[in-house]
């Protein structure tokens, strides 16, 4: 009945007047009006449409005790309405009722009997249901009134309704409130209690009005408020009859309130609600409602498909609806420019990991374009928190040849061995529903497992290679699966436990049969990575693939910096490598042999280069390694195959391939015919010596260089016993007695015949005789035409007095009194323009070769010696001097010199020669070759 004008028996006292005498009276008392309406309808009414809808209207009305006497009057009108059917699973235990109605302020009429429900109640109280459980259902939607209505026991109350009567407005109302009253989890937990879901699901078989079920499958789906509750829902048959209703093509409106409960229910997915899912036939709806044109359905639709992926026993189901190819296409569109954020892709990402774990959804996964995306986001920097799910997922096609081709060709290998050092994030744990359902019968009880290692380990279970966590399985047999068997059945030595710094996870293990636990192999979060490698490796000619600088980097970075024992794998990897000759050009081109020397045997990676940087102190164990592999590699190059390929490489090879290739033979090749003859006979030296100048085509190039060089320099000449650095490379003879002193002092013996004039002013006392005997120049100067001859004060010009001091020296005789020292600055200090450069130039230009030489010497001395450095040897080779750039050459090859010093002075000699690559070329020629 419409509403008239208010009135002043429409007052809110008035209405509460009228609740109160409902509420002690009963419901048929009560004068009927002109309009054959009660005052009790009237009232009803008039809290619904006017003083419950207006600006503080429900506070009002629930300050002035409203809702108590509406909570009374509900009770006596189920109490006079149809009584409930005898008492099932569904109804509210006694306790429960006796709980409730005790909490309650108002004790009057009975309580609900159990005689038989009749069909109908009367029109007038249903009507006044309506109207109380509408305005109740209005007056929940406040915090307060929730809270109070569950204080006054309404929720058995509204319980005991939707069991006694069916009528389809009254359930609709009661859902509503119920609904409403679920937003608050006390209220939801109170609603489970009261037996209130069992009502809820067989009101959906019930009831034919869209509005009433659109009111039970929300207050179903408020009801779904925490993993226990959805979990008791599920096991309660709450989805089934959602899937069913999904699947009767049902009103727009009525579709996204079930996807929406769908989505709620389907968190956490647990087995109950996968099953009754998928046998209520909801997977094919839920599949075609992904493309709705409706943006909350199809996204809510497809988180339910996301979710889903959870159970292992829906999967296969799934994907022959088309889930596979819509999970993809919509992660495929989020990842794109118009799409989503990260956090939206994620349950997708996990969805897809997930279905790769069954055959017939990988080749589904495979055919549309799945294995690029897996790929796509494995390459991406900003999904790193995902990559050890996608690369345990890419576990799942180990066998998958086809896949695992198109995987290599997208460059899966540098990637897996970037992942073997990563930082181990946060992996979500799965529990053992999530396991591959190609192999039902295999689900083995649920152990506290690393996510990494039971992602794997599921599908080592599913694939029949593991019956149990960390056994494999008695039943696997050669024949099925030829490659895990020499993976899995080779003895590792036993890993002892280390400490593991906070962002490594503790590493499982991966038994093989019939071993003790003392053999079980470390498995941690880079063992999915590992395996695949180890895949990979297998391959006739996996050269292509994994002997490249990324691959190779990856897994010594792998070896050298885990915090305890790597694991064995990786080392079976490497030694398969260095083991197969088709690999050995790839070793040659990529400088794989050189890195594994640098990295294992002399500690030093490509992050360490220039600048030192800490490693594990494992170095021993990393030094054999690295000479058996190293071991393996001369093996192979020194056979007629070997031999045939280094050959071809150097002589007809690109230019990078035959300067990689000279560089690379002093680590691989002993016998001397053979390097003689591809070294010093066919020009192999001079060629890598000539590259030196030129672009760097590897980052360690130098250092590898200098390496080579060095080890060249000791097949050459090789020592008796283990070479050490000397502690004075280049040593003076013992000082000699000076012959200029005499002329210094104050009656000198014979008296100076001749001083040279200095442009400072200052004079040197001389004898004519000694200085024209001293080289050509002065004797034509002192003993010729010129009229220097006749002079007693002859100029020197352009020498300081520290630079003519040892020419003095030298003109009188002296050969080693140490006079030459003199303008020598100290290490540290630069060469070029300084007394010493200019006493070298005076030497050459007064023609003593001799001074020259000595001069030299007292430079080598002082800055190549104990006290010297890298960078002094590049000070030294600045002064453009043969016999000094030989002296650097030597120091920088000398046997025993640290190799990160001998590098690092080569590095200097390249920047010093600059294009002139001559000199530098000559002199570590004559050193290398003796």
């Amino acid at each position: 009945m419409a509403a008239g004008k208010p009135t002043s028996t429409d007052s809110l006292s008035f209405c509460l007047v009228q609740l109160t005498a409902a509420a002690g009276e009963g419901l048929g008392g009560g004068k009927v009006t002109a309009t054959n309406e009660t005052p009790l309808g009237r009232a009803l009414l008039a809290l619904r449409t006017r003083h419950v809808k207006a600006s503080g209207g429900i506070e009002r009305f629930r300050a002035r005790g409203g809702l108590r006497l509406l909570l009374a009057l509900l009770r006596r009108a189920a109490a006079a309405g149809p009584a409930p059917s005898q008492a099932g699973p569904g109804s509210a235990p006694s306790s429960v009722e006796s709980a409730a109605v005790a909490g309650s302020t108002l004790s009057s009429g009975p309580a609900p009997t159990n005689s038989a429900a009749a069909p109908s109640p009367p029109a007038r109280l249903r009507k006044t249901l309506d109207l109380a459980l509408s305005i109740l259902a209005n007056c929940c939607t406040e915090g307060a009134c929730r809270a109070e209505v569950r204080r006054l026991g309404g929720i058995f109350s509204l319980v005991t309704i939707l069991q006694s009567i069916k009528t389809d407005s009254i359930q609709n109302r009661t859902a509503r409130a119920l609904g409403n009253l679920a937003m608050e989890p006390e209220s939801c937990g109170d609603i489970h209690s009261a037996g209130a879901v069992p009502l809820l699901v067989e009101s959906l078989t019930a009831c034919q009005d869209s509005q009433c079920l659109q009111s039970v499958v929300r207050a179903l789906r408020n009801l779904a408020d925490s993993p226990q509750h959805r979990l008791a829902l599920a096991q309660q048959g709450a989805v089934r009859p959602l899937a069913e209703l999904l699947a009767s093509a049902p009103d727009p409106a009525l579709t996204l309130a079930l996807v929406r409960a769908l989505l709620e229910l389907s968190r956490g997915c647990s087995r109950a609600c996968a099953e009754q899912l998928s046998l209520g036939g909801g997977l094919g709806p839920l599949v075609s409602l992904a493309s709705d044109p409706k943006r909350v359905v199809r996204e809510a639709t497809i988180l339910i498909l996301a979710n889903l992926c959870a159970q292992g026993l829906v999967r296969p189901a799934l994907g022959n609806a088309g889930g596979v190819e819509v999970l993809l296409s919509e992660l495929r569109w989020r990842r794109g420019p118009s799409g989503s954020g990260p956090a939206s892709q994620q349950p997708l990402v996990r969805a897809v990991c997930l279905l790769c774990r069954e055959a017939i959804n990988r080749a589904r996964l495979r055919d549309a374009g799945g294995l690029e995306l897996l790929m796509g986001l494995l390459q991406d920097p900003h999904s790193s928190a995902w990559h050890p799910h996608v690369v345990a997922a890419l576990v799942g096609f180990l066998y998958d040849t086809g896949a695992l081709g198109r995987l290599q060709a997208l460059g899966l290998v540098p990637l897996l061995a970037g992942q073997l050092c990563g930082e181990a994030g946060n992996e979500e744990e799965e529990g053992r529903e999530a396991a591959s359902w190609d192999f039902p019968e295999e689900r083995t009880p649920e152990r506290a497992e690393a996510g990494s290692f039971r992602s794997l380990r599921s599908w080592l279970i599913s694939e029949g290679y593991a019956a149990g966590p960390g056994d494999i399985s008695p039943d696997w047999s050669p024949e099925r699966c030829p490659s895990l068997q020499s993976e899995l059945s080779e003895p590792v030595e036993p890993a002892s436990p280390a400490p593991c710094p906070t962002s490594q996870r503790t590493p499982r293990t991966l038994r093989t049969p019939g071993r003790s636990p003392s053999t079980e192999e470390p498995w941690g979060r880079e063992g999915p990575a590992l395996l695949l490698l180890s895949r990979f490796s297998q391959a006739p000619d996996p050269s292509g693939a994994l002997v490249t600088s990324p691959a190779l980097c990856g897994l010594l970075a792998y070896v050298t910096g885990a915090p305890g024992p790597p694991c064995p794998r990786a080392l079976r990897i490497l030694a398969r490598l260095t083991c197969n000759p088709a690999c050995l050009e790839a070793f040659v081109r990529s400088y794989g042999a050189a890195l594994l020397r640098a990295w294992l045997v002399l500690g030093v990676a490509p992050d360490d280069w220039p600048a030192l940087r800490a490693r594990p102190a494992q170095c021993s164990q990393h030094r054999e390694l690295g000479e058996m592999l190293l071991q393996n590699l001369t093996v192979q190059a020194e056979s007629p195959f070997g031999v045939g390929a280094l050959t071809h490489l150097l002589l007809s090879g690109s230019p990078e391939d035959r300067v990689a290739c000279a560089l690379t033979l002093p680590f691989i090749c002993r016998k001397p015919s053979l390097w003689r003859r591809l070294l010093l006979d066919q020009g192999g030296l001079r060629l890598l010596l000539s590259a030196l100048t030129r672009p760097a085509p590897h980052p360690l190039f130098l250092f590898f260089a200098a390496d080579s060089l060095s080890c060249l320099q000791g097949l050459v000449s090789p020592a008796a016993g283990p070479a050490l650095p000397p502690a004075i490379p280049l040593k003076l003879d013992p000082p000699s007695p000076c012959l200029y002193e005499h002329l210094l002092g104050p009656a000198p013996i014979p008296a100076p015949d001749l001083h040279f004039l200095l442009d400072s002013g200052l004079q040197l006392p001389a004898q004519r005789a000694a200085s024209a005997t001293a080289s050509p120049f002065f004797r034509a100067l002192l003993a010729g035409s010129f009229a220097e001859a006749q002079m007693d004060l002859v100029p020197l010009r352009g020498l300081s007095p520290s630079a003519a001091w040892p020419i003095l020296h030298h003109l009188h005789g002296c050969r080693g009194c140490g006079a030459a020292l003199g303008p020598v600055p100290p290490p540290g200090q630069p060469l070029l323009g300084s007394e010493a450069e200019e006493a070298l130039e005076a030497a050459g230009r007064f023609l003593l070769p001799g001074l020259e030489e000595e001069l030299e010497e007292a430079v080598g001395y002082i800055h190549l010696g104990p006290q010297g450095g890298p960078e002094s040897v590049s000070e030294v080779f600045r002064l453009g001097r043969p016999r000094l750039a030989v002296h650097c050459a030597r120091w920088t090859l000398e046997p025993g010199q640290c190799p990160r010093k001998r590098a690092l002075a080569l590095m200097g000699l390249v920047e010093a020669a600059g294009e002139e690559a001559g000199p530098l070329t000559e002199a570590l020629l004559a050193v290398v070759t003796g």
